[in-house]
């Protein structure tokens, strides 16, 4: 069996290894561009051995950010503030993806250390759009999205992938977890319509769906494709694990290579039963449950258990967030834990253990 540090190769793109930095929002990006924070923040991980790197949250449209201070991909002065970033990762040997997102009922918040929730229409703020007027607790009622609205948000994805090619990164990722607008629309709870976008599973998974379509259509065959999901919702009548397997499996046929399993983000307040590890169990059945591969999240923090969660087969790859925030440089130490020797960065090998 594959172990942590070993590469792996999706559509002819070789990752070096699957320890891989999860896609976590910085809220430091002015009107949608990325800058000195970005370079230094994602080029850390880059100097410390992660075999692939996902960009934040980044919108699909202005109105799509989960806040005033977060990057967009749509306009090209966007493109060339990614494409350093990119380029140094690549350096270091770094694969880098991007995720594309549309907050949906969750965006428009002020910067981090605001003294106000929503950021205001003279700030850049905005009202918030979603499946059905059902508000997230403490935010404002969004606006229900018309058919034509929903179809142009499609297009809208298909040309922010376009400018991640451009921008050099080497695979795009879906987010359709957390709460945000493309799992609004397929969970129950959030999601009342009773056109062709609501209803039964088929009609609430149809926008995720025609997104992956025009995204791969897009980006050809030789890039990857993944999509974040929240496998469960954790609350009774939401989105299950069941739903996750088939929703996988239909991904696959759609041309998904690896669904990056999450969880949980659309109820406030839901019951999550939160420890280390609690969210492979979701990569583990939808990996064993169609053949799509995964990459397993929450909670991962240990080299030993890192590497026993792909050696086992429960996922292909594993996404850390706060334990890389903690050690932007934590591969490196992981390597030598279970002593396996990898090449560091000739500027820091002094440091080698």
């Amino acid at each position: 069996m594959p172990q942590l540090f070993d590469p792996i190769t999706i559509r002819g793109v070789e990752i070096k290894n699957r320890a891989w930095v999860s896609p976590m929002c910085m809220y430091s990006a002015k009107d949608g561009l990325v800058g000195e924070w970005h370079h230094v923040h994602l080029g850390g991980f880059a100097t410390g051995g992660a075999g692939l790197i996902i960009a934040e949250a980044t919108g699909v449209v202005a109105e799509g950010r989960i806040s005033i201070g977060c990057p967009g991909l749509y306009n090209d002065e966007q493109v060339a503030a990614w494409a350093p970033i990119v380029a140094f990762a690549h350096s270091m040997g770094a694969k880098m993806g991007i995720q594309l997102a549309h907050a949906g009922r969750k965006g428009g918040t002020a910067i981090s250390g605001s003294d106000h929730f929503m950021a205001t229409l003279e700030e850049g703020g905005w009202q918030a759009v979603a499946p059905s007027a059902i508000a997230f607790e403490g935010y404002p009622e969004p606006r229900a999205l018309t058919i034509d609205e929903i179809q142009t948000l499609v297009k809208e994805f298909g040309a922010a992938a376009l400018r991640a090619l451009k921008a050099g990164f080497d695979l795009v990722e879906i987010h359709a977890a957390h709460g945000y607008l493309l799992h609004e629309f397929y969970s129950p709870l959030s999601n009342l319509r009773t056109d062709q976008y609501g209803g039964d599973f088929a009609g609430r998974t149809r926008f995720l769906k025609e997104v992956v379509q025009e995204v791969r259509s897009v980006i050809g065959a030789s890039v990857p494709l993944f999509v974040r999901i929240s496998a469960s919702d954790w609350t009774e009548g939401g989105w299950t694990i069941e739903e996750s397997v088939r929703l996988a499996n239909e991904l696959t046929e759609l041309g998904v290579d690896l669904v990056d399993a999450s969880s949980g983000g659309n109820v406030y307040n839901a019951k999550i039963a939160v420890g280390p590890g609690y969210q492979v169990a979701f990569a583990e059945a939808i990996k064993h449950g169609s053949t799509i591969k995964t990459s397993a999240v929450g909670m991962i923090t240990d080299p030993a258990q890192a590497n026993t969660i792909i050696e086992s087969g429960q996922a292909d790859a594993v996404m850390l967030g706060r334990e890389m925030l903690r050690n932007p440089r934590w591969p490196l130490h992981a390597a030598h834990e279970l002593g396996v020797d990898i090449k560091w960065p000739a500027q820091i090998a002094r440091g080698k253990l």
